[in-house]
């Protein structure tokens, strides 16, 4: 039966997960988004609620949650401070699930678990200089040394970079097989030859740390390979499908953000002696907002039940990022026009909401790049 109502669960996370945001994140978000200090307590309070790894078993110390639920605390967090909810997006979408999916027990009892409990902090580490897009042109290698590999290259733009612990790297071990010779590695900060580069100086998401990985013959032991020998494309692509959810979820809190702030100005902002939400140009502006938002959580929450119910999520998922991340930045700019002039300042908030908008357009898969995955999807489903 098709149902539009949050189970008590799902109410209880979201309550949760809004009085978490708005009474430990919120009094720090505009200071942290002015100086790029990492949100390191608060991290670790979102552990001890079991928010960095909601989905993950209880057996590996996760909360057992769905994904519908993971959604819901993503749009909270991120309502509030999208920097938090990226952080938290990747310690649950993308490090915790592939280790959870593809790890051994070793693995998971090594470094699942205080991941999932949030005593440590995961990144996942797929990009480079030369490879955005396009994930097949991986030039960082791993060679193997006996019952070791030994991975030297570069990677670029990794969220939690500085301040992880375990981060799954991605690197050729056969470059004659291109993609089908990529391989995923597990690494820890302080292993020799692991070098962290500078902080990128970010136009949004300022809190949160992303910056460059430099390897120079980092041995890595066998028994830190996840998954099997030349799987790592395969992984990351998997990894990333769930992880697009993540980020729809964390556009849809910018959005609802931006929404919320202009509504509640255009009721209490007052031109030509009465409040300028009395005016059509402005209705129309936050009908279309609302809208829109409602659009984007609906994709949003299917795609997550797609995901639940062990369906092909795929194409939901890239739909989802496509739109959600569409509708932030729109969202964005609609609450800065209704604000005037006061929207170009940072007192009221929603140029941060704007500048931490576009990024939900570009990582973990651009728009173009959303677009190109759903009519790949659509041609398969068209012909059978």
């Amino acid at each position: 039966m098709l149902s539009f109502a949050l189970t008590e669960t799902h109410r209880m996370i979201q309550d949760t997960a809004r009085e978490f945001a708005q009474n430990e994140i919120a009094p720090s978000a505009v200071e942290r988004d002015i100086t790029g200090e990492f949100p390191a307590e608060i991290v670790k309070k979102l552990g001890e609620l079991g928010f960095m790894g909601m989905m993950v078993s209880p057996e590996w110390g996760g909360s057992g949650l769905d994904t519908i639920s993971y959604v819901i605390a993503m749009e909270e967090i991120s309502k509030v401070d999208a920097s938090v909810g990226v952080i938290m997006s990747v310690n649950n979408s993308l490090v915790c699930w592939e280790i959870e999916e593809y790890g051994t027990e070793e693995q998971k009892e090594r470094y699942l678990r205080p991941l999932a409990t949030g005593e440590k902090l995961g990144a996942f580490c797929l990009s480079e200089p030369q490879a955005g897009s396009d994930a097949t042109h991986q030039r960082t290698t791993a060679v193997r040394d006996g019952e070791d590999w030994i991975i030297n290259g570069t990677k670029n733009w990794i969220t939690n970079g500085s301040s992880a612990d375990v981060y799954v790297v991605f690197a050729q071990t056969d470059p004659a097989k291109r993609h089908r010779g990529i391989t995923a590695f597990i690494l820890e900060k302080g292993m020799e030859g692991f070098e962290i580069g500078k902080k990128e100086d970010k136009l949004g998401i300022r809190s949160s740390d992303t910056c460059s990985l430099h390897f120079t013959n980092v041995r890595v032991p066998d028994a830190n390979r996840l998954g099997g020998v030349g799987q790592g494309f395969k992984i990351a692509m998997q990894t990333l499908n769930g992880g697009r959810i993540g980020i729809a979820a964390q556009a849809l809190g910018i959005a609802q953000a931006s929404f919320e702030a202009a509504l509640k100005y255009a009721q209490e902002r007052e031109a030509f002696g009465q409040p300028i939400a009395n005016f059509q140009a402005i209705q129309f502006k936050l009908s279309d907002m609302a809208t829109n938002i409602e659009a984007a959580r609906l994709l949003t929450y299917k795609a997550a039940y797609h995901k639940d119910t062990g369906k092909s999520y795929i194409k939901e998922a890239a739909m989802a990022k496509l739109f959600a991340s569409r509708v932030a930045v729109e969202s964005a700019l609609e609450a800065i026009q209704i604000h005037g002039g006061y929207g170009y300042v940072r007192e009221y908030l929603v140029e941060r909401y704007l500048r931490d908008a576009k990024i939900t357009e570009i990582y973990e898969g651009t728009s173009e790049i959303q677009h190109i995955t759903i009519a790949r999807e659509l041609y398969k489903e068209f012909q059978g």
